[in-house]
């Protein structure tokens, strides 16, 4: 059997699938969608078996004492052991996959499968509602998506730690700071006030509902399709969390963190609506949040606002000379450049504000449980749900590498 002929035969099932359904044939669309299940297991064993005999066609005869090193340097256990966690990784992708979609699962799939979730029974295989976790390659792409469409978050730096986690945050230096000193005075001892930033977890959950007609996707396009429906859900949950986040059952934001500091001593405030005396945002106010940042973290800052602010305020501004400040830059990573500052799109700052800062510096994010996800079958609505989890926690490092541009109508 080759590809066409699988296809086809595939579509020709699909078809009389969905002609069982809207005749409410039930019971025949069940024995029908076994029917498509055992095609594509059949399928998956011909590519298998394809893929396994092109590659004893091309290794040939192996001559270990004289092709013991690779050009680049590597020796050939170190090539087969990245082959063998390469193939790993795409077996438990497909066992996955086929899984969450109620496919059989058996053979080497079944036992790297029962061992990446620590499951004994190597011989059965429950399709039941246990969560099991997500592909680390399906993970990464989830977070591609979401990182895509929120940069902040794609910036900030990320740790991987189950548990609690603490980080010493320096906040002062009470005494003893370097000084001058006439000949024969004694140093003063440097005293210094520390604080503890604590990561804790806060669950974040995304249900996403297939219909059993959607559902007979081949396990190929499974995939994709989750990566992008939860890439998109997460990221708008992480991406807004990050910057607006309450540290209530959600990350601390770092909006949030520089609205809270008495006196708020990083945030700049316009008011470009007001009827009676307008505060429009200029260049005085962008440099007035520029000096606020401390100069330590101005390398590798950025600025970051809405897609609307960034094209209705930051475009339109103009220096006292009266060239514009906004020099559209593509290639940057963002929309444009301010300052030397590349000017990125999120959909995570609050309306009408603008937020400068280096967030690969100033805030810390954990993964304190990696993301799972289990099923559950609807029977009556003809749905499977798939329920995503993961448990993560964010905070702000330090304040001072951030400064907020607010206006105040959006406050």
């Amino acid at each position: 059997m080759n590809r066409k002929q699988y296809e086809e035969k595939r579509n020709a099932l699909l078809k009389e699938n969905d002609a069982l359904i809207e005749e409410g044939k039930f019971d025949e669309h069940e024995a029908k969608l076994q029917e498509v299940e055992e095609l594509d297991n059949k399928w998956e064993k011909v590519k298998t078996a394809q893929a396994n005999s092109a590659a004893l066609k091309e290794r040939g005869v192996t001559d270990i004492e004289n092709k013991s090193q690779s050009p680049e340097g590597a020796s050939v256990v170190e090539e087969l052991n990245a082959k063998v966690k390469k193939n790993h990784a795409e077996v438990y992708e497909s066992a996955f996959a086929k899984h969450m979609m109620n496919r059989k699962v058996e053979g080497e799939e079944l036992e790297v499968f029962n061992r990446v979730n620590g499951m004994s029974n190597a011989y059965t295989h429950d399709t039941g509602n246990t969560a099991v976790l997500i592909p680390e390659t399906v993970v990464a792409g989830i977070w591609a998506r979401a990182e895509e469409m929120y940069p902040f978050f794609a910036d900030v730096r990320k740790y991987a730690i189950n548990g609690t986690m603490k980080i010493a945050k320096h906040t002062s230096i009470d005494a003893g700071d370097a000084s001058w000193y006439a000949e024969g005075t004694p140093t003063e001892e440097e005293q210094n006030t520390f604080g503890e930033l604590i990561l804790g977890g806060h669950e974040l959950a995304k249900n996403v509902k297939v219909s059993w007609k959607l559902e007979a996707m081949a396990v190929e396009q499974f995939i994709p399709y989750i990566q992008s429906e939860l890439g998109e859900r997460f990221g708008v949950a992480l991406g807004t969390a990050v910057l607006q986040g309450s540290d209530t059952n959600e990350p601390n934001g770092v909006e949030t963190e520089l609205l809270a500091e008495a006196g708020t001593p990083q945030v700049v405030t316009y008011d470009s609506d007001n009827a009676t005396t307008p505060v429009p945002l200029s260049y005085a106010k962008l440099t007035e949040a520029i000096g606020k940042i401390h100069s330590s973290y101005l390398s590798g800052a950025a600025i970051y606002a809405s897609n609307g602010t960034i094209w209705s305020e930051l475009a339109n501004l103009m220096d006292e000379q009266g060239r514009p400040l906004f020099i559209p830059d593509v290639t940057s990573g963002g929309v444009g450049r301010m300052f030397g500052m590349v000017v990125k799109p999120d959909a995570g700052v609050s309306a009408g504000s603008v937020l400068i800062g280096n967030a690969n510096r100033g805030y810390v994010f954990n993964t304190n449980e990696a993301m799972r996800m289990a099923s559950q079958t609807d029977v009556a609505n003809r749905t499977t749900i798939y329920a995503a989890y993961g448990v993560y926690d964010g905070d702000v490092l330090d304040t001072k590498a951030f400064a907020l541009i607010q206006n105040l109508p959006n406050a």
